[in-house]
């Protein structure tokens, strides 16, 4: 029988990582001055390229840790610990600073197609989306495990298609405070999601700890 709550917590977790919402007032400065139909191809775009890097951490991630020679304990460290520095700045409302820097900011203006590069990467499907999928992808090497969390990935990449589309609109209604409170609510809940991927991480490295 199928957990669905561990399914819903890994959707929600990948939602919260990518938060389409967060880059929506970068996706706007970016195309400003682009018609309708362009601003709707870099959309349609930008959410393929989330999709697809999602797909191949999902499917490759694990063999390429192996290959590495990095064990999935140290990897659950490091990606909690990730994800708690990227928590703690989208609790500050600064989740764009923490995932772009000024230099790829103003390398991303002169760029013709910003759409796979800085969009979806890294601002979107960035180390920390990357890694969440690689470590629950972990979890089980059963197909529908693996489905299931790929299916996930698509349905965040559907959403934000969604969102990228309706950029224009949304950030009107929302305003960039609205924008930075939804921000800060997901930063909130990834701050949780990351002490656990530690804790899970440290109790293999040190199993001593969870005595």
């Amino acid at each position: 029988m199928i957990e669905w709550t561990g399914y819903i917590k890994i959707f929600t977790t990948l939602l919260a990582i990518v938060n389409p919402l967060g880059v929506i007032p970068i996706f706007v400065s970016l195309t400003s001055g682009m018609g309708e139909t362009e601003r709707r191809h870099i959309a349609r775009t930008t959410s393929v390229a989330v999709a697809i890097v999602l797909v191949i951490a999902t499917l490759l991630g694990k063999p390429l840790l192996n290959f590495f020679g990095v064990s999935i304990a140290s990897f659950r460290v490091g990606g909690g610990i990730l994800l708690l520095l990227m928590s703690i700045a989208m609790m500050q409302a600064k989740y764009a600073e923490s995932k772009q820097t000024p230099e790829e900011a103003e390398e991303a203006e002169e760029k013709e197609s910003i759409a796979v590069v800085p969009i979806a990467m890294p601002l979107l499907a960035g180390p920390g989306a990357i890694s969440t999928v690689i470590i629950y992808a972990d979890q089980s090497f059963q197909p529908l495990h693996v489905g299931l969390i790929i299916g996930s990935s698509l349905i965040v990449a559907l959403l934000t298609w969604f969102a990228l589309k309706a950029a224009i609109p949304v950030s009107r209604m929302l305003s960039k405070t609205g924008i930075n409170i939804a921000t800060r609510l997901m930063g909130l809940l990834l701050a949780a999601i990351a002490v656990e991927f530690i804790a899970g991480g440290l109790a293999q490295l040190l199993p001593g700890l969870a005595r």
